[in-house]
This record gives C-alpha cells, structure tokens and sequence, in this order.
C-alpha cells in the first residue's frame, strides 16, 4: 500500500500516541408542454450544445432541465447537483496526470486521446447518476427517456454497461458505481422512497422522512397543529415553533397537487453527510450560530422587531405608493456581514452597503437605474424564489455559474491565476467546487432547521395580531407581548377609523396591517398593491395554494445557499465581480399579479450582491424574518469558504498531505493532534532516527465517512522520536 506523506516531518520527545422565463402564473398550464417537450429538447440542445460547449455543461444543463419539471426540494436537489460533479470531475480526474486526487474514484487510466475518453466516461458517469436520481422523479417517465435521448444523441450506447477500464465507458460506469455507493447511504434515506416504475399510478415518492419513527430514532414531531391560511385567526400550540400548513387545492412551485397538510421537506438533513464539516455530535447542526429571538423569553423584543420587518416590508408591495430607488451597483450593493439591520420600528434597513464608486473594469461610474420600490420587492420575491424557470436555488447558482462561463469577458484562469484552462476543466472544477457549496449549505442549513425548529412569519404575524396591540395601555386590545402601533403599517382598527373609511370593512378592536392581500381576480392584468388588513388573516406575497415553504424557517436556505455559492464563484474566478463588472437579468415578468409596473432590469456588481438580493428577497416574500437572512449569509460564508479550499486540494493534490500539530499541554505532557478528511484512512507512524523506517503506531484513524479530529497524548519525557501521517485511499 503506498503511502501519500505529508512532507513535514515532526519531532518530539517520547510521544507515542440567465435567461428568459414565462411568467410564474403560467408555470402550471405550461408544465404539461415542458414535459411533452422534454425528450426532444434534450436531443435538440445536446447536438446544438456539444460543439460549442463541455460535455460537463451539457449533462449539467440536463440536470437544470429535468429540476425545472420536478417538484423541487432544495436540499435533495443540491445533493443530486453535487453528486452529478463527483461523477463529472472524477471522470476527468481519471485521465489527469498532473496530480490531481478524485473525490470518490481514485483510478488513474492511460489513453491516447484525452479529449474523447474524457467526453465519453464523463457521458456514462453522469447519464447513470442522473438515470438513478431521476427515478424519483415527478416527471420519471419523460425524464428518464429526455436522459435516454441526450446519451443517444451524444453517440454513446446506453447498453453498454462494461466496467473494464481500458475503455472510456468502463471507466465512467466504475465511476458512478463508486459515486453511488458514496452517496446511497449518506443519511438522505434516497433509497426509502418509491421509485418509477415501482410506484405504479402514483408519482414517485423521493426522499422521505422516518414516517413512523419516534423522535429518538430519527422521527420528527409535529408540535402545532396545521394552519390553515385561507381562514383568518390561528391555533398554535408554540409560536416559537414551526408551523405547517393545510391548504386547499394545495400544488408546489411547478404546479404539482400536494398535501393538503404539508409534511417535513428534509427533516432527515440533520444527518446527511456533508463535503467539509465535522462534528462530534450527530444531534448537533453542522454549523451552530444560537436559536432564534423566541417569543415570552429574554429575547421577546428581539422576536417582536423580526415580524414587525416582515410587515414592514409586505407594506412595500405596491408600485404605486410614489416611492423609488436606486438599484444601480453606483447605489445598492457592497454590503457587510456584521451589519445586524435598523428594522423593527417601522425602518426596513437590512444592508449597510451604498454601491460602489465605479465599476473596476471599465473604471467608470455605474449608471442610474431607478425604479418603484414595490415593482424591485415583488420582483425579487419571484424571481428569487426558484430561480427564474423554478430550478430551485442551487439550480439558479448553476444557471449564474454557466452565464460566466458564457460571458466574454471571463478569462479562464482557476483561483485568476496561471494559465488559461479550457473550457471542460473549468467546468468540471466550478461545478464540483459550486456544487459541494450548495450540498455543504443544505447540510447546514437544514440541520439548523431540524435542530431548532423555527417559526415562519405566517405564523407569528398572525399570533401577534390576535394578541393585540402592545403601545398603550389605555386604547382597546392592549396586550404587552403584542404588535407595536406604527401608523402607516400597524394600526388599531376603531370605530372612528372604519367610519373614515380608512379602515373600511374591518372590524374596531382588531389589528390592521397595511399588506398586500393576495392576487388580485386577474393576475394577468390587475395588480393588488397594499391595503388595510386583518392582522391574524396576514399571508405571503406568494400563491394562495403554496402560502410558505414545508419547513421550519430559521435559518434561510436561500440566502446560506446564495451566500456560499458566492464565496466559491469568487474564488474561482479570483474575482468577487461579475464580468465586465456587472450582471444583470432584464424582463422578469411577474406571475402572482400583473408587473412590474415599468420593465426592469436587476444588476449586480458582485456575487455577493446577487446573494444579497436572493437573502432579502424571502423577507419581501413574508418567507423569513431578516434575522433568518443574517444567519444564513454568515453561515454561508463560513460554509463556501472551507468548501473552497477543501475543493482545490484535490485539484492539486495535497488533499493527501497531513499536517500535525503540537501542543503543550503542561510541563511533562503534550499533544500531538491531526484532523482527517473524508474518504481516507490515516496511521500515525514514528521513528527514532530519520535514517531508520518509519513503523506503524497504534493510533490509525477508519473512519473514510467523518471528518474526525485526532489528538494523542503522552509525556514528553524519554527518547525523541519524529513522527508522521500516511494517509492512504484503502485500510
């Protein structure tokens, strides 16, 4: 067994141990088109996109295709995207020689022509995952032959299922094999659902929760009983808790019939094996930033400030209250993470950043754009949402990831530095490293989620309200744990005031919200703005048959997944800046109601930016509180960054390398610590004289699934000896 050292040798003393979207409104009529289209579009693409692009970018975008026609499910979905990378750079890996170390597949093969043995084990790598993933599938049917006909296409025989690695379909049918063994038990129960066409008349069932397990052993509890948003009022048993909704008529973002009663999308996460994060213990999230403002407790205030911004910002939902701003990258933008936001009160300021002074490409000023507030919020809200054309958040950052790749103003260069890559390394690279920021931010993300349970707006809005109101003790409703008065966004309906008609048609004693208050009768033409409302009969600016997503809310996936995306496009293009300085997205069209009111376009300056815009988004949406923002840009960060620098060391191969610490622990004792990686095995081994061989200590590190931190302690007494890691890829 050979050994990969790492080159530092220790000594101590005796140490033994973008593009167009229809309309939302027209997703559900247009979903039986897009999937009678599905087959011949994938051949159609595949013979327009090979020649132009990677073979890595034609299998990604049949993986956009097919979530597109999918009921989305955001964390299941940034694992398939994840796993589909392994398979992509592991194939190419296989036929590098210039060190760089597969992911899962570690076997290096000879070939004459790299370029064509690289297209084609990438081909059957990627068709047999994405074949796997899709049989759970809305759409398994017509998916499933779209992925048929994209490898037909491509000229490769979907029979051959030769595992000899002397050719290239060997090698990328070897690479699936060991990808899916990677991933089949990493926690997400795949294996536990029904699959096409097993699941006979009925759609397939993907990733579900411990239906019938105690808590103890995995299950998850309902603690409140369901809400029904289309009644006003609310019965909770805890607001501090999550929620889930009944709905009538009730269908996902791709217009599939759901419910009535929401389950728990994901509950499982809270165990699924993430690319970079340790911890040492399994109840634990992955990423611990401390609960959310609760209400009754010591952070009560805290909480109340959190709905009364989800107010506020539903009072911004009309393009026609006379208010503008400036979301040129000149004005909007550049925003830090220690900003903790001035709301609560009635102001609604998230961010800290005033733009930039110019674009550091062209070295001029960004130019004006100024538009209604309340067509930028509903914008946002939508387009956000899913991404334009429904691809769930971390389809969108793949959809952003192949814009770049796309832009001429891109120079391929990884990290910006050294030579320029072509055009298949530098996808298999973006993708692998983007797509482990995705699944790295589901795992921590929804594990937060699991472990806290958070509440969602809907909830608390409407609790609060029933409470009454929390000013003065002296007028009607006064509750000192309910809504703060705010005139022109939180009132006491009076008889005075539904006289003036101000609050007409509400009834005196109740809360009112200026909010907007569902879509209108014809969302093609008409527009609802923002009225006067009843407190507890608040909802979302989203789809009366969606209302929230079926979850808990703290923290938000969109903006820890938006955020870690980020953090790695910047790394790998060695710029936080979109290029040429700027991205944009022109001619959103509204689907909840008729807008925006005038065309728009969204601009961004840096990947930061265009996160920042998905994070506040949810807030304008009635999705999340701004503190669930916060968390999920910080943790965001945390998360992208170790992913990247993770991601690059198999890409130069000192992923192998070990290093050791040492520490004093007192005057006869010390430490010799490591931490592992996944996916390899470690001996400590020692030497009294670096002229003698290195023999094997007892500490050896089997654990190839968890990132574990090593530590041995000894006196430091007695004869020196140097010591060392091997890691190696087997026991």
């Amino acid at each position: 067994m050979k050994a990969n050292i790492d080159t530092t040798t220790v000594c101590l003393p005796q140490l033994p141990e973008f593009r167009p979207a229809a309309s939302r409104s027209a997703v559900a009529r247009l979903r039986t088109i897009r999937v009678l289209l599905c087959l011949v579009a994938a051949a159609i693409f595949s013979q327009r996109a090979s020649a132009a692009q990677s073979i890595a970018r034609v299998w990604d975008e049949r993986a956009i295709a097919a979530i597109r026609v999918d009921t989305p499910h955001p964390p299941a979905q940034a694992r398939n995207y994840f796993s589909l990378s392994v398979c992509m750079y592991d194939a190419w890996a296989a036929y590098d020689t210039n060190g760089t170390v597969g992911y899962v597949y570690r076997g290096k093969h000879a070939t004459t022509n790299a370029v064509a043995a690289r297209r084609e084990a990438i081909s059957y790598a990627a068709w047999r995952l994405l074949k796997e993933r899709h049989v759970y599938s809305r759409t398994a049917a017509t998916t499933l032959a779209a992925d048929d006909a994209l490898m037909v296409s491509l000229g490769y025989d979907t029979n051959n299922v030769s595992r000899d690695v002397s050719t290239p379909a060997g090698v990328g049918n070897s690479v699936y094999d060991a990808v899916s063994v990677w991933f089949i038990n990493d926690g997400a129960r795949q294996t536990n659902g029904i699959p096409y066409p097993l699941s006979g008349t009925n759609p397939p069932t993907a990733y579900p929760d411990y239906p019938s397990f105690p808590a103890g052993s995995g299950g998850y509890l309902y603690v409140n009983p369901p809400l029904q948003p289309a009644f006003e009022g609310i019965v909770v048993t805890d607001v501090n808790h999550w929620q889930r909704l009944q709905i009538i008529n009730s269908i996902d973002q791709n217009g599939f019939p759901q419910g009535p009663i929401q389950p728990y999308l994901g509950a499982q996460w809270l165990g699924v094996r993430p690319f970079a994060l340790g911890r040492t213990d399994a109840t634990k999230p992955w990423v611990d930033p401390g609960p959310p403002p609760f209400f009754g407790g010591a952070t009560h205030a805290q909480f109340v400030k959190e709905v009364v911004a989800v107010i506020t910002a539903d009072s911004q939902l009309s393009p026609d209250d006379g208010v503008t701003i400036d979301i040129s990258p000149g004005a909007y933008g550049n925003n830090s993470l220690d900003f903790v936001g001035d709301y609560g009160d009635g102001n609604f300021n998230l961010y800290d950043g005033h733009g930039y002074a110019n674009n550091p490409v062209t070295g001029l000023p960004y130019e004006p754009n100024i538009v209604k507030r309340g067509d930028f919020a509903r914008v946002l809200a939508e387009f956000w949402a899913d991404g334009p054309s429904s691809e769930t958040p971390p389809g969108h950052w793949n959809v952003l990831a192949n814009y770049i790749a796309d832009h001429p103003a891109t120079v391929k260069k990884i990290a910006g530095v050294g030579p320029i890559v072509d055009d298949l390394e530098w996808d298999v690279k973006t993708y692998f490293a983007l797509n482990a920021a995705v699944h790295e931010a589901a795992c921590a993300c929804w594990a937060a989620k699991r472990a806290y349970n958070g509440w969602r707006p809907i909830s608390a809005v409407r609790y609060l309200a029933t409470l009454g109101q929390s000013s003065d003790p002296n007028q009607a409703s006064y509750n000192p744990l309910g809504l703060p008065l705010i005139t022109n966004v939180i009132e006491l309906v009076t008889a005075s005031s539904v006289a003036s008609g101000r609050h007409a048609g509400l009834t005196p004693g109740k809360i009112a919200l200026l909010a907007w208050p569902g879509p209108p009768t014809n969302a093609a033409v008409q527009h609802s703005g923002v009225r006067w409302i009843h407190g507890d009969y608040w909802s979302t600016y989203q789809r009366t048959n969606f209302v929230t997503p079926a979850f808990p809310g703290y923290f938000s996936g969109h903006s820890t997944f938006s955020r870690s995306a980020a953090e790695v496009l910047s790394a790998i293009t060695g710029s936080p800046f979109f290029p040429g300085g700027l991205g944009t997205y022109t001619n959103y069209v509204l689907g909840f109601e008729n807008g925006p009111s005038q065309p728009m376009t969204l601009q961004w300056a840096t990947y930061y930016d265009a996160a920042d815009q998905a994070g506040i988004s949810r807030i304008w949406g009635g999705i999340h509180p701004p503190i669930d923002n916060l968390m999920g840009r910080r943790v965001g960060a945390q998360v992208g960054k170790a992913v990247w620098e993770l991601a690059r060391s198999y890409w130069d191969g000192s992923v192998t390398n070990t290093t050791l610490a040492i520490r004093r622990l007192d005057a006869s004792q010390g430490e010799l610590s490591f931490s592992t990686r996944r996916g390899f095995y470690y001996q400590l081994q020692s030497t009294p004289d670096l002229n003698q061989p290195f023999a094997n200590e007892p500490l050896k590190v089997n654990q190839p699934f968890d990132v574990v931190p090593v530590a041995s302690t000894n006196s430091l007494t007695g004869a020196q000896k140097f010591y060392r890691v091997t890691t190696s890829q087997t026991p």
